[in-house]
């Protein structure tokens, strides 16, 4: 019995989260826009929708016996209903409303429960100071202090906990539908098992019909044969059949009763033909119906992945000192809820890339004639070909190509060369290579060149494509297609050495076969000339590092893929043609292969590769990269020198500690005199700072190292606990190069920025 208790208590718990997560989601969403709305209906509308659902919350916590939560909601009905009463809401109360949902959400999750229950008591001491002078109409301690039910309810009213789903819906656990989903797609390879089968009789159909008029050659053949040898018997004067004839008829004898065998064994293979054929009609009508319907259940609208953005464009613009509003438009457009999961992580790094590298601050937009707002605007739309298109934009300064080459150059993505040759498509193409960032300092939240590769890594994985377009003080727009679900597509087979591939067929621009006289060598590149325009052409063999198989001919077929403004032609040995594919995942032992997105299980039982075709494209570029010349030498290297400056001896160490063992050679000093000696009498690669130092502190350091024409280019790390707004300015004003701040501090982080700065 207690076992059962335990069991029903755990479901009425998941439940309960599910609930408190639509109020939580539902309070954030009417307390952001309450806090631009002015006086008037609109206002008090929200105002309370806010409360009630902060009553809700609080009933469904009292069921379950969520003492915490119920306080909070109890105090945030208190706020609310002074708001009702026409009491002011200053810009500081809607901070630590914010906060107080922040906490709320915390405690709904059981891995921060902990850690979130000891701020709850000072929250409450915070809204009820809030709201110490009760309005005059109705009063708050009535609120307060009754579970009472709010303005306008009734008491036949059931409580928010016992209400259940509405009658034509049912909640069922994302694990289950997961799980119907996989099974469903099962089914498609016992379609297309079914659909190789039905073509493999109909082949045996033909083949069978050609023996047999092949057969019929042949008795026409004894026939003639037969009446020739009747002849010469007649002229010889025999009267008897002779031993040949007799032989001849028994033969043209059993050829006929194996026509009439061939004849009724063609007629059973073309019933069986035709059958097979109406069993996959009806088994691919079956499936696919099916899995529409499940597909179905999957769809979620966008909306339930934009809602949480307004809130987190508002911190991040309160935290760089702008002013954003967000545009949200087609949230009610729906698509798979796996491909939503995936598109969170790209979609939050495009946001903040906009807010940190996009908008500028109120002064600087003044200058240039702009309103001291930015907007960000996210508009999703449908288009052909079950996709949609999800367009992020803001107005604010725009991607300055010059510096996005000078990135990508030093940082040896590209030389100097290539990339003054790039037009300016192909150099904005660049900002999605990892490591390539335009940002004047590195932070915790930008700078690392990083969140554009992320995103671009993703949403190829999702079948996707995302390209940009910018203009210099107008803003920068970045544009994702993606499919509306993630159960099958249409692919490309292709063979390449003795093994086959897939590509789906969204990335291939076209497949064309080329003479081998056509193709020409250009900068010691492989190029084929396609519309008028040199394609570089690459063996896909090599690219997958396959063993090379000669099948020389006078034309070969290729593979023309395209990934933005990327066109490569591969070298293939075959095109089988164009199918329906289900690609699965290689599992958590091969999450992340090279080239190599899943698999698919064709019709004929055969595994194929399913190729991602963003790692292709960067490969074959890699393949074509020249290789030192023989004889020539590389460069020795030598440990990079860094010069840590710290006060404290304890974080001198950990910092020296934490250098040292990655390879690198290191030098202490004190402070930032000692520093700036140091650095005038040795030779250094980087330089690690604290900020709060005495004598000097890194801040001057910083600005002196930027002053001296020797040491200007050196690049500075400050690694503080100033973490401000105001600090990691003056840290870009100095001319840092990176702003690390010690309560994020992690010591891959460290690495990763020195690597990045001095590699």
């Amino acid at each position: 019995m207690a076992k059962k208790n335990g069991d029903f208590l755990k479901k009425l718990l998941a439940t309960f989260r599910v609930e408190a997560d639509e109020h939580l989601k539902a309070m954030s969403s009417s307390l952001l826009e309450l806090e631009k709305a002015p006086a008037g209906a609109r206002r008090s509308e929200l105002v309370e929708t806010i409360f009630r659902e902060a009553h809700s919350l609080k009933g469904a916590a009292r069921a379950v016996n969520f003492a915490d939560i119920e306080s909070v909601c109890q105090s945030l009905e208190t706020v609310f209903a002074g708001m009702k009463s026409g009491a002011e809401a200053p810009g500081q109360l809607f901070d630590l409303l914010h906060q107080t949902l922040d906490a709320l959400g915390g405690l709904l999750s059981s891995e921060s429960a902990d850690a979130a229950r000891p701020a709850l008591a000072k929250l409450i001491r915070r809204l009820d100071d809030a709201t110490k002078e009760p309005p005059p109409a109705r009063a708050a301690p009535a609120l307060r202090t009754s579970p009472a039910e709010p303005p306008g309810a009734t008491a036949a009213e059931p409580p928010p906990a016992a209400r259940g789903p509405a009658p034509d819906t049912v909640r069922i656990s994302t694990a289950k539908l997961d799980a119907a989903m996989r099974q469903t797609e099962e089914l498609l390879a016992a379609r297309l098992a079914a659909g190789e089968r039905a073509r493999e009789l109909r082949e045996f159909v033909t083949a069978l019909a050609a023996r047999k008029k092949e057969r019929a050659e042949s008795q026409t053949v004894l026939r003639a044969l037969e009446r020739s040898l009747r002849r010469s018997a007649k002229g010889d004067g025999s009267d008897g059949a002779s031993g040949e004839q007799r032989l001849l008829a028994r033969l043209i004898e059993q050829t006929e009763a194996g026509s009439l065998f061939v004849k009724r064994l063609e007629d059973g293979l073309a019933g069986l033909a035709r059958s097979a054929e109406d069993d996959h009609r009806a088994l691919t009508a079956t499936i696919d119906n099916l899995l529409h319907d499940v597909k179905e259940m999957q769809l979620l609208p966008v909306s339930s992945l934009l809602e949480t953005l307004p809130r987190m464009v508002r911190e991040l613009a309160r935290d760089r000192g702008k002013q954003v509003e967000l545009s949200l438009r087609g949230g009610e457009i729906e698509i798979d809820r796996r491909i939503l999961e995936e598109l969170k992580a790209p979609l939050l790094h495009l946001i903040r890339n906009c807010v940190d590298h996009g908008i500028e601050t109120p002064a600087v937009r003044n200058q240039s004639g702009k309103p001291p707002q930015g907007m960000i605007s996210i508009a999703i739309s449908q288009k052909d070909g079950g996709k949609i298109e999800l367009a992020v934009a803001d107005d604010g300064a725009g991607i300055d190509v010059g510096k996005v080459k000078a990135a990508a150059a030093k940082l040896g993505k590209a030389s100097a060369e290539e990339t003054d040759r790039l037009e300016e498509r192909e150099a904005l193409a660049l900002v999605f290579r990892s490591g390539v960032s335009t940002s004047p300092i590195i932070t915790d939240l930008s700078g690392r060149g990083l969140g554009l590769a992320i995103v671009r890594e993703k949403i190829e994985r999702l079948g996707g494509a995302v390209t940009l377009a910018t203009r210099v003080d107008a803003g920068t727009t970045f544009r994702i297609v993606l499919p509306l679900t993630l159960a099958t597509f249409r692919g490309v087979l292709m063979r390449a050495g003795e093994r086959l591939f897939v590509v789906p067929a969204s990335s291939v621009e076209r497949v064309a076969r080329v003479a081998a006289g056509d193709i020409q060598t250009v900068e010691n590149r492989e190029t084929i000339l396609l519309g008028g325009q040199a394609v570089p052409l690459v063996r896909l063999g090599d690219v997958l590092e396959l063993p090379r198989k000669d099948e020389s001919g006078d034309a070969v077929p290729v593979v023309v893929l395209g990934s933005g403004p990327a066109r490569i032609a591969f070298q293939v040995e075959e095109v089988r043609g164009e199918q329906e594919v289900l690609v699965k995942t290689l599992g958590p032992q091969l999450a992340r292969v090279r080239n190599v997105a899943g698999a698919s299980v064709l019709g004929t039982g055969e595994v194929a590769p399913v190729l991602n075709v963003g790692d292709l494209l960067q490969s074959a570029t890699k393949l074509a990269v020249t290789a030192p010349a023989a004889g020539e030498k590389l460069a020795e290297t030598r440990k990079r020198a860094v010069l840590v400056v710290e006060d404290s001896i304890t974080s001198r160490s950990l910092l020296k500690n934490i250098l040292e063992s990655a390879g690198y050679s290191v030098t202490t000093a004190v402070d930032g005199i000692d520093a700036y000696t140091a650095l005038k009498t040795a030779t250094f690669d980087l330089v690690v700072s604290d900020v709060e130092m005495p004598r000097m502190d890194g801040f001057d350091l910083a600005a002196k190292v930027r002053a001296d024409k020797q040491l200007s280019e050196l690049p500075i790390v400050l690694v503080t606990a100033l973490e401000s707004r105001e600090h990691r300015e003056r840290g870009i004003e100095v001319g840092a190069s990176a702003y690390i701040v010690k309560s994020s501090f992690d010591q891959s982080n460290l690495l990763e920025v020195v690597r990045r700065l001095i590699a």
